[in-house]
């Protein structure tokens, strides 16, 4: 074997023949559930904040793969924002193996904790009980240019901070998994996409899924369960974090061994402030992608797909608004850098060979779409999350992820059948993300999949910004045809020295 094949080349399918001679067989090594290690997905987690500290515990109780490092400017925090006071710490403290003491009474978070998490995650795996074989960075960049046999990386940093790492990883030719969005800023989403075209490596977006409610649901609208469709309304209980609608005016201390520049990434120079970082970076323009970016993915990413979303023609939307009194007088406050608190966003979707033209609203922060009289009837109301059809001869209501889909029109859900008569695509055969960092072989969750659901979310934010503008869009251009002066937000104003270019 050419001794300067290195292991990853393996794994990435172009030399499949001779890894068959080369690879030993896992039973050979213990039976069913071990891996040899030249079969293990040498992976790095980037971004050790709440959401990514609980990907890493399943990483490390993953056979297929061997985490070896972590990376994230914030060394040992202790600041962060979780969706309970205690249930992070209790994970933890069970991966390793010890009572509940890390940093009690509050929310850990940064690569200290990260790196303690894997070394002790496998060093219950060994027989003497230690493990070091974890590395720690605080910059990406160095851990790319240093960890030569690094295989893929998972990126769970703030929005901002996407695209610029997963297009530097796939650039040095590693599988990039990642979570919602692909990017904040539409142009970054598709330099993102366009680079995993060209550069061919394994990609995994996290929300992704091919959901057999929503199969379901379209196969009953297939068969004229509700006539012709012309609206999807979806809702969401979210914002569940706080949407400041000023920007910070004091200037508390940066965190002790917490690198602000580093997390700033690509974003122009400001001062540090806790309303910016953690969990609460969504609410910001420049830093996350609001309700819609966190919690849409999941529920229409197969709403897109299976459907056909993928000719925008307009967005439009109605955010809400905060006022302020000054010297006595009462104003609307001017925030282009914040998203509302509550909004509803509408998409047009212009008519093709097999629907009519669409529309799929967004409602979140309490908004929700006008009660079905069906449910008015029965003295009901919505639920606080939901999704429904709406055609022109009823509709079809489930929950957010169009769970227990149920019938409001006339007719039973028992007449119909499962509808088959679409073809499946090749990347609904059922592969996984590690399957594909393996052998390149198609997932549901590929970057190349993303583009109409990237290009509709990052335009609504766009929307928002300029107080629910309606956007006339060009797809094939990829620029706004109506207002053309919001063009502007289509990319990033970038910091000197991380700009993104195709």
């Amino acid at each position: 074997m050419n001794t300067q094949m290195n292991r990853r080349k393996f794994l990435s399918g172009t030399a499949a023949s001779a890894a068959a001679f080369t690879i030993v067989p896992r039973h050979v090594l213990g039976g069913v559930g071990n891996v040899a290690p030249s079969e293990k997905i040498n992976i790095c987690l980037i971004g050790c904040g709440t959401m990514g500290l609980g990907h890493l515990m399943a990483r490390v109780r993953t056979p297929e793969l061997q985490v070896v490092a972590v990376c994230d400017p914030e060394k040992d925090g202790v600041n962060y924002v979780d969706w309970s006071r205690d249930g992070l710490r209790r994970s933890i403290a069970r991966v390793l193996g010890k009572p509940d003491s890390w940093k009690a009474g509050s929310i850990p978070g940064g690569r200290d904790i990260g790196q303690a998490i894997v070394e002790a995650g496998y060093a219950q795996r060994q027989a003497s009980g230690q493990f070091k074989g974890c590395a720690s960075y605080a910059d990406f960049r160095e851990l790319l240019e240093k960890e030569k046999d690094l295989d893929a990386v998972e990126v769970m940093t703030p929005d901002h901070l996407h695209a610029t790492i997963a297009i530097a990883a796939m650039k040095k030719g590693k599988h990039v998994g990642m979570h919602k969005p692909l990017a904040n800023k539409l142009q970054e989403a598709r330099l993102v996409i366009e680079t995993a075209r060209k550069t061919k490596v394994g990609t995994y977006f996290m929300p992704a899924s091919i959901d057999p409610r929503i199969r379901q649901v379209a196969g009953w609208i297939r068969q004229g369960a509700i006539g012709a469709l012309r609206e999807i309304h979806n809702w969401s209980n979210r914002p569940v974090w706080p949407q400041h609608a000023t920007i910070p005016t004091d200037t508390p201390p940066v965190p002790k061994d917490f690198d602000w520049d580093l997390w700033l990434g690509p974003s122009q120079p400001r001062p540090y402030h806790p309303h910016y970082t953690h969990a609460v970076f969504r609410g910001w323009y420049e830093f996350g992608g609001g309700p819609i970016a966190d919690m849409g993915h999941y529920s229409l990413w197969p709403v897109f797909h299976e459907f056909g979303l993928d000719n925008l023609s307009m967005v439009e939307s109605t955010p809400s608004h905060v006022c302020e009194v000054v010297d006595g007088v009462s104003s609307k406050v001017h925030n282009d850098y914040s998203f509302p608190v509550a909004c509803t966003v509408r998409f047009r979707f212009a008519a093709k060979a097999d629907r009519p033209a669409v529309d799929l609203f967004w409602h979140d922060g309490g908004m929700r779409p006008p009660t079905p009289e069906e449910i008015v009837r029965d003295d009901k109301g919505l639920p606080a999350e939901g999704m429904m059809f709406v055609g022109d001869k009823g509709k079809i209501l489930g929950g957010f992820r169009c769970d227990n889909p149920r019938l409001l029109s006339p007719g039973a859900a028992g007449e119909l059948s499962e509808d088959t008569a679409r073809a499946p695509r090749a990347w609904e055969h059922g592969s996984s993300w590690i399957e594909t960092f393996r052998s390149g072989k198609p997932n549901c969750g590929d970057f190349t999949l993303a583009g109409p659901i990237s290009d509709a979310f990052n335009l609504a934010a766009i929307s928002l910004r300029l107080g629910g503008q309606r956007l006339i869009w060009d797809a094939a251009g990829g620029r706004i045809a109506n207002p053309q002066s919001a063009n502007k937000y289509l990319a990033r104003e970038y910091r000197k020295g991380w700009e993104l270019t195709a």
